[in-house]
């Protein structure tokens, strides 16, 4: 059973998503929401991804992250969903740094 901290990790987590298709539909970015995101990222890369995780999850992130930036303009045809991934990649990124680093601290341990 997971703990109350990966609990609200997860819920974030949920939480950002829809938050970033609802700002990608609605076109509402701004300075606020991108704050709001970062700040999601960062809850879900400090709560939501335990130490077996996380090797999955940079994996993921990293991809996600390479080919988001990469593909860019081909994204740009249809701005709702170059929106979305901005949005996304704005939990994304924040999350995908933290546990880089958490990695790298249990890699020292060890």
């Amino acid at each position: 059973m997971k703990n109350n901290s990966s609990h609200f990790g997860s819920w974030a987590f949920l939480i950002g998503v829809i938050l970033a298709i609802i700002l990608a539909l609605f076109n509402s970015w701004n300075s606020t929401w991108l704050i709001i995101m970062v700040v999601i990222g960062l809850i879900v890369g400090l709560l939501n991804i335990a130490e077996r995780e996380s090797h999955p999850f940079l994996m993921s992130g990293a991809v996600l992250i390479i080919v988001a930036a990469l593909g860019r303009d081909v994204m740009t045809a249809i701005p709702v969903l170059a929106r979305m991934l901005d949005a996304l990649l704005t939990i994304f990124v924040p999350a995908t740094i933290i546990v880089a680093i958490k990695h790298v601290f249990t890699l020292a341990r060890h």
